[in-house]
């Protein structure tokens, strides 16, 4: 099959990810094998090509927004819950391949609900191959059935971009009808402002592009500026979606008394000092968001069922996925882009 993989970490002007020909993967017990159809463009993958994730598997595959066609079911496995992980699953069948693909389901973080904390979690395009290729595998228990009324290219955002704006807003702590500050406006941000908006919230966005501030008030936000700039408002929540730290204490500085900044990121540039009295006073707080649980993944996917999103989905053929990924970085991206397979 053809696949993406990234063989020498580094800046996408020097090359990182080369095309080649692997095997076709085999599904272990538990797992199924799928036919990719087509997988979203993630900052992730970025953080991964580039070396801002430490390596966890020489030579990867990168994706983890992975919508395809069951073509094959390895031999059945018990499951966390004692059902079978591939009876919900039928040869035929379109599915999603999402960021968490394991968990131990017996530390003290999964057996209170918080999976996407166990210190032995596995993430797919990081420590598994992933999306960029023709075939994927994924444990059943980890896969995902996707919402009707959308293409195979608008759900393959939904699988990360998606999901961590979900759990990123929970985060945030936004009260009903509250004021809500989005910091950088990619696949991510988009989505998670179309949950704000149907929520009966008001969303303000700062971001450096013209063409995102341009797609932030087609999709009904009250405002749009400049990344650092402060909005017209006091903020009751705000979401950093850029991996820029220098936008930390201008974030604190728009929140109103009581307001909690959600980073949404894996990864984030440092953060410059602080001061007290202007970002931290009055109960503001700063909140980090680590992966998600299963959970949040079915309940957002449930919210994408009972309130169609607008996806801005740029696509490229899979042989141009490194340009895809070079566009991300370069800013030149408005929305997810997909790679179509």
């Amino acid at each position: 099959m053809t696949a993406w993989q990234v063989r020498r970490p580094g800046p996408m002007q020097t090359r990182p990810l080369a095309r080649g020909r692997l095997p076709v993967p085999r599904p272990g017990p538990g797992e199924l094998l799928v036919a990719v159809r087509a997988c979203g463009v993630c900052r992730t993958d970025l953080h991964v090509a580039e070396g801002d994730l430490a390596v966890r598997r020489e030579g990867v595959v990168p994706g983890h927004e992975v919508v395809g066609e069951v073509v094959s079911i390895g031999e059945d496995a018990v499951g966390d819950g004692g059902a079978r992980d591939t009876e919900r699953f039928a040869v035929g069948d379109r599915v999603g391949i999402a960021w968490l693909r394991h968990t131990c389901g017996r530390c003290r973080y999964c057996l209170r609900g918080a999976e996407n904390l166990c210190p032995q979690s596995r993430y797919t395009g990081w420590d598994a191959d992933g999306g960029y290729a023709e075939f994927a595998v994924v444990a059943g228990a980890y896969a995902h059935r996707l919402p009707s009324g959308y293409t195979d290219a608008e759900l393959a955002p939904l699988l990360c971009a998606g999901i961590i704006g979900y759990r990123a807003l929970m985060r945030a702590e936004l009260p009903a009808g509250g004021r809500l500050g989005i910091y950088g406006f990619g696949g991510s941000a988009h989505l998670t402002a179309q949950v704000a908006l149907a929520s009966g919230a008001e969303v303000h966005v700062m971001t450096r592009g013209e063409r995102a501030r341009e797609l932030a008030l087609a999709l009904g936000a009250a405002s749009a500026q400049g990344a650092a700039d402060q909005p017209p408002v006091a903020l009751d929540a705000a979401i950093l979606f850029a991996p820029v730290g220098d936008l930390v204490p201008p974030a604190l500085e728009a929140l109103d008394r009581g307001g909690t900044l959600a980073v949404a990121g894996i990864h984030l540039s440092d953060i410059p000092m602080l001061n007290y009295q202007r970002h931290l006073f009055q109960e503001r707080q700063l909140r980090s968001v680590t992966s998600n649980t299963r959970d949040d993944a079915r309940d957002f996917l449930a919210f994408a069922t009972a309130h169609h999103l607008e996806v801005s989905c740029p696509q490229y053929p899979l042989d141009r996925a490194d340009e895809a990924l070079a566009d991300l970085a370069a800013g030149r991206v408005s929305g997810a882009a997909v790679l179509r397979i």
